[in-house]
């Protein structure tokens, strides 16, 4: 019986992905400037490793390495804090290539996430790196253009007892300005309550500027790339969450809705990881539902959670309910569908 046929070629081009790339590239620079090349290096070292084990896995199905798995790889290492060591980072992408895509049968027949996956495997196993990892931005001039990795140092306080912006206002009761969440120049010295002096510290690489996301997110919904049914319901979600939790219930760790919304993964996550067109639902009404599910996830994590994230957790929730979701708006469609071609009864 003849084997199956081997694909000729060896690399897949996909033109989404080619544009998701594209629209990464701001977040990429801004990485460089506010954190030196080290940033750079570390997004070129995860595309090696992640095209190594999709290929591995590829090619004994005889299919070829899709631009997929470049889409993977920056959106991982994009999430990483700048300071992460090149092993773990190494760990996370190699899990989230094979145990969140390749398992599955490869692109297109996952269920999860794969950068996603990756995150949240390294987040659960190296905590500490994960969440102690970060550090105040380059400033002035060409910043990180002329450093090779980020800054230690902050009115001469150690970056060693740095907090990102949400971990400073969640436990430490000091706000960042919003302004500076939007341009991601954050780095001041702080003290708190307990009298220590710590360092406002921007979070992971690709996510400290709300104004970079914007321009690469602007750019997936004027390409169609991204569906703006997901990112518009994930915002919403999380804004109805925040005036929920904040206004109604009067909790008032959870941050005002334009902080929430800039600080953080969350314009990040909106645009780049809820809008995976394989892991999202493709159903319109599914697509509102799914996203409103993890926007409101995300606010809920991040109030309640031992750790100030959730971002990851909360997309994993949802890309184990999004089939379910996307099942039931089926059958309530075709449900309302014979309803309507039901005849009604003659009253003569």
């Amino acid at each position: 019986m003849p084997g199956k046929a081997r694909s000729k070629k060896t690399f897949m081009r996909q033109k989404m992905m080619t544009r998701v790339v594209t629209a990464l590239v701001p977040c990429l620079i801004g990485g460089v400037y506010f954190f030196g090349w080290r940033s750079a290096v570390m997004v070129g070292w995860v595309l090696l490793w992640g095209c190594l084990t999709e290929w591995f896995m590829a090619r004994r199905r005889g299919d070829p390495l899709t631009e997929s798995c470049l889409v993977t790889c920056f959106l991982f290492a994009l999430s990483l804090p700048p300071h992460l060591p090149f092993w773990m980072a190494t760990v996370g992408i190699v899990v989230g290539i094979f145990f969140g895509k390749e398992v599955f049968g490869g692109f297109g027949r996952n269920v999860f996430n794969p950068a996603v996956v990756g995150r949240a495997f390294v987040y659960v196993c190296f905590p500490i790196e994960m969440t102690s990892q970060f550090c105040p931005v380059w400033r002035g001039g060409l910043a990180g253009f002329t450093h090779w990795g980020p800054n230690k140092m902050i009115e001469g306080l150690s970056a060693l007892t740095a907090a990102t912006p949400m971990w400073s206002r969640r436990d430490f009761g000091v706000e960042a300005n919003l302004a500076d969440l939007a341009t991601g120049t954050i780095g001041q010295a702080f003290s708190a309550s307990d009298g220590v002096q710590r360092a406002m510290a921007a979070g992971s690489v690709g996510e400290v500027s709300a104004v970079l996301i914007l321009i690469g997110g602007a750019y997936l919904l004027w390409t169609k790339t991204a569906s703006w049914r997901l990112v518009a319901s994930s915002l919403g979600g999380a804004a109805v969450a925040v005036v929920m939790f904040r206004h109604v219930l009067g909790a008032d760790g959870v941050p005002p809705v334009p902080w929430t919304l800039c600080s953080g993964a969350m314009l990040y996550a909106c645009f780049f990881m809820v809008t995976d067109p394989v892991s999202a639902p493709r159903d319109q009404l599914a697509q509102f539902i799914y996203g409103a599910f993890i926007g409101f996830m995300i606010v809920f994590l991040r109030w309640k959670a031992v750790f100030a994230g959730g971002v990851a957790f909360a997309i994993l929730l949802g890309n184990t309910v999004g089939p379910s979701i996307e099942m039931w708006c089926k059958a309530y469609a075709k449900k309302r569908k014979a309803a309507k071609a039901t005849p009604k009864p003659s009253t003569a």
